[in-house]
């Protein structure tokens, strides 16, 4: 006889197979594998008690906090462990229960109902600026194109082209100097017909740019005030573009000066809940959500959105994760920008693994070789 301790990360539905398992047992048994935590704050404790109750009854469990069962507050946030199959019972049962279990029930459908991407693709990074964070990533004119050859051959997907630093305290640039510095590459991309080779997209937030770069064969646009412009949408949505919204709080010059929130989480879902909203009423038909990693947030948050990123998958949009040579690496192993690739590659194979669809990346070619392993990792 031998026994051996198996990771929680299996690939639960082939290890069963593997086993010889009955095809239509399988699906029963992988959700039973399958553990999900979720916290939920400020839950009447009608409700908590409610829960706990019914958690305990199917095999999961609910953390409470002392004085729960008494009622001595009248709100609690706990969190609920549960399989997938213990999440399915409870999300029907809690339909009909009092004090705001429907929507608790609500919100456990809409978790079950996520998929987390099968693949995921390769935003690489070229900056037409001469004070980009990075120096790796600065190119002007031939070099530029020389840089997406080599990315293309690299395997990226996608590559994102910029002009405009958004780094901290990085002051703002009007749309003239702004087309002038991009101009040169976009031109020659369009020349060469490189956009049947890839799919590119523009770092940019003013129309004046983005128009040129759309009538320059460009398909998404990346946009970091998460449209703020009526009339982004308006282009977006006529030239059919895919857009990228991200999350900043404040403006570059000054989103690193304390920033705060109550809820990260909460606040940028529902920032996505109100963007998206915004985009569709436009006709913008294609949406990716970036977090926003460094844009308005400490280490702390940093991390949270990183580790917790599975969170806004039940906006049932590309998640996008960019912490490529950031200095929150720095922050937690000191570094220059030119030493953060072995950090930057932690940081991206978690998001991946959290339910990234794309990584934006200054290094194509060390990163297909890293998610091939992981996902070699992920499948065994």
């Amino acid at each position: 006889m031998e026994i051996e301790k198996l990771s929680k990360d299996i690939n639960a539905k082939s290890y069963l197979k593997n086993l010889g398992v009955d095809g239509g047992g399988i699906d029963i048994l992988a959700s039973k594998i399958e553990h999900h935590i979720i916290r939920i704050r400020d839950l009447p404790v009608g409700g908590a008690n409610i829960l706990k109750q019914d958690a305990l009854s199917v095999g999961a469990d609910l953390a409470v906090p002392r004085g729960t069962v008494t009622a001595a507050i009248p709100l609690v946030d706990c969190i609920l462990i549960a399989t997938t199959k213990q999440l399915k019972l409870r999300s029907k049962k809690e339909l009909s229960q009092p004090f705001g279990l429907n929507l608790v029930a609500k919100k456990l459908t809409e978790i079950l109902k996520v998929k987390k991407p099968k693949s995921v693709d390769i935003m690489g990074v070229i900056n037409a600026n001469n004070d980009s964070f990075f120096s790796g990533s600065r190119f002007v004119n031939s070099d530029a194109i020389s840089a997406i050859e080599n990315m293309i051959e690299d395997g990226a997907d996608i590559i994102d082209i910029g002009g405009v630093s958004s780094a901290p305290n990085s002051k703002p640039v009007d749309a003239d100097e702004e087309l002038q510095r991009v101009k040169p590459i976009l031109d020659a991309i369009k020349e060469q017909n490189l956009y049947e080779k890839m799919n590119f997209s523009i770092d940019s937030y003013e129309p004046k740019v983005i128009k040129y770069a759309l009538d320059s064969g460009f398909k998404i646009v990346n946009d970091i005030t998460g449209l703020s412009s009526d009339e982004v949408c308006r282009l977006c949505a006529t030239y059919e573009a895919r857009v990228v919204i991200m999350h900043m709080q404040g403006r570059p010059l000054t989103m690193q000066k304390s920033p705060s929130y109550d809820n990260i989480l909460n606040t940028i879902y529902q920032f996505f809940e109100t963007k998206i909203e915004k985009a569709e009423k436009y006709g913008i038909k294609d949406i990716i959500l970036d977090v926003g990693i460094g844009f308005g947030k400490t280490l702390e948050h940093n991390l949270q959105l990183i580790k917790h990123l599975e969170h806004f998958s039940t906006l049932e949009k590309p998640l996008l994760v960019g912490a490529s040579r950031k200095s929150m690496i720095d922050n937690i192993s000191s570094s220059l920008p030119n030493d953060r690739l072995p950090g930057t590659l932690v940081l991206h194979l978690e998001a991946m693994k959290n339910g990234a669809s794309i990584l934006r990346v200054h290094d194509v070619a060390q990163h297909v070789q890293a998610i091939k392993v992981q996902n070699e990792l992920l499948s065994t």
